[in-house]
């Protein structure tokens, strides 16, 4: 069972990296089913996939709590349409900053939800709630017949034969009703707990809002019907066995949990907004706590400047979070796109991949993995790990169509959009490659939308020169070694070592000498062609 055991302190701030599994079925329930109004893009799971945005949340995840661990990845998923959810949450960090007693009375408050079981709470305002049985009639009438047998008994004791006919109908009723209960009893507790936090930090004056403090008193009033749920605990010790069979049998006769699940599940339902209100007030408190501690421990970020409506991208210094001591980048695009061209394992897919990382960060959290990075609100979309689909008997240049259809379909709507593409058809010959690449590439970059592509096509890189700035990333070989610096650079590549490499790997000396002789035919070919 996941459980997460290794939440932050401040007192144990070397646990920078949470050691936990993460179980993103879980993790992403409140996600799946949120609102998504006043949402510019929800990042699509092919995205998430390119840009390995599960392996960085693991990064960058320092929340205290469950449910602030599910706001937390909502955010990452979801990019606002305005700058009013950066505003708050920048707030929230200032008075981290400012005051470190508030820092550690959130910190205290939110870490008791620092369990398994909070990760269904989402569940009792975003999904359904059992029905009601046609029969409930019968369940109320027993539980009414008990009382009054158990009150008459103490003037007429016969009417207690009437409890021999009444306890096994009612135990029935009963451990039927446990299945229902069961789905209740993990998040009708921590709901309580979440409720009773809620109260405490809006008393602090940072954190007081009227609408969550309207919200936090309506779920009050059913905290004596929820206290069925809390005498499900166990109990220990001999006479704690006694007096849990006791009360068990108790509950049974009276028919006391059927008739209280029921009576609080209309309540519930009519108080989604009011749940929903206060996970999103705790939730983005502790959201927001992660953030502050992730910034102290990254070796530098910035906050980036969205602008508005212009075909921009500039960013210093910027770098990938999950690669240790991580070679950082600069890149200046005003009206233009970018094209890569560079060996394998030269830095393009990487780099590619750092951009939209920190487009997607700069807008999902106010924070950016560079020194400077300026760009517009974007959509971003990707075709970076695309691969066969054998289940629906898609080859893999099939499944490339599909997915560039979608990316041209989308670069028609009214949003400024990113594009991060690497190598174009891969699976196709390269005259057809080169020619649709150009066609598509310079149809996504039409309007406010850029695009950053990776390719080895170098001839692609003249058909395109005048749209995309050209850029290129290289290889050195010195004392018979690769050495990589993983440096972007502005310019077409002009020198490549595929065959080099393969000599420095020890192929046979007549498979390299004939790769070198044909290579340099069809370089010849093709300039003597340029030139007529």
């Amino acid at each position: 069972m996941f459980r997460n055991k290794h939440r932050i302190h401040l007192k144990d701030k070397e646990q920078k990296v949470k050691a936990d599994d993460f179980n993103f079925n879980k993790i992403e329930r409140y996600f799946l089913k949120s609102s998504k109004e006043n949402i510019h893009q929800v990042i699509s799971d092919r995205t998430c996939h390119d840009l390995d945005l599960e392996d960085i949340f693991k990064f960058i995840d320092r929340t205290s709590s469950s449910i602030g661990q599910q706001y937390l990845y909502h955010l990452l998923r979801t990019l606002p349409s305005d700058k009013l959810r950066s505003e708050k949450t920048e707030a929230l960090i200032a008075f981290f900053n400012s005051d470190n007693e508030f820092k550690k009375l959130v910190l205290d408050e939110v870490s008791k939800l620092d369990n398994n079981d909070a990760y269904y709470i989402s569940s009792l305002f975003q999904g359904p709630h059992l029905q009601k049985p046609k029969w409930f009639w019968v369940i109320q009438t027993l539980s009414l017949i008990s009382i009054c047998t158990v009150l008459l008994s103490f003037v007429f004791q016969q009417v207690l034969i009437l409890i021999i006919f009444l306890l096994p109908v009612n135990l029935g009723i009963h451990y039927w009703n446990k299945n229902n209960l069961y789905q209740y009893a993990s998040s009708i507790p921590q709901l309580l707990v979440m409720n009773e936090i809620a109260e405490k930090m809006l008393k602090h004056k940072y954190l007081h809002d009227e609408n969550v403090a309207k919200a936090v008193k309506e779920l009050d009033t059913m905290s004596r019907s929820m206290s069925i749920f809390k005498i499900e605990a166990k109990l220990q010790s001999e006479a704690g066995l006694f007096v849990e069979y006791f009360i068990e049998l108790i509950k049974a006769l009276f028919l006391i949990e059927p008739v209280l699940l029921f009576k609080i599940l209309p309540f519930l339902d009519s108080r989604r907004q009011h749940m929903a209100d206060v996970f999103n007030f705790v939730g983005q408190i502790d959201a927001a706590l992660s953030i502050h501690l992730l910034r102290d421990d990254l070796p530098y970020y910035c906050i980036p400047n969205i602008i508005s409506n212009r075909k921009e991208l500039n960013t210093t210094a910027s770098y990938h979070p999950l690669i240790y001591n991580s070679v950082a980048n600069d890149i200046d695009l005003n009206a233009k796109s970018a094209l890569l061209t560079g060996s394998n394992m030269s830095g393009k897919t990487t780099f590619i991949r750092t951009i939209g990382i920190n487009v997607i960060f700069g807008q999902a959290i106010n924070t950016c993995f560079a020194r400077e990075f300026s760009v517009s609100r974007m959509k971003v979309h990707s075709a970076i790990r695309i691969s066969d689909d054998l289940l629906d008997n898609k080859s893999y240049y099939f499944e490339e169509v599909l997915t560039l259809k979608n990316l041209l379909q989308e670069s028609q709507l009214t949003s400024e959009n990113l594009f991060l593409l690497d190598e174009l058809f891969k699976g196709t010959n390269t005259i057809e490659r080169i020619a649709a690449g150009k066609a598509i590439l310079s149809y996504l970059n039409k309007r406010n939308n850029i695009v950053i592509v990776s390719t080895h096509d170098l001839e692609l890189a003249e058909f395109l020169k005048n749209t995309f700035d050209l850029y290129h990333f290289t290889e050195v070989i010195r004392d018979d070694k690769i050495l990589f610096d993983y440096k972007i650079k502005p310019g077409n590549l002009t020198t490549t070592n595929a065959i080099r490499i393969l000599s420095l790997n020890d192929y046979p000396r007549e498979v390299v000498d004939e790769a070198t002789l044909l290579a340099d035919q069809i370089q010849r070919a093709k300039t003597d062609k340029y030139q007529n």
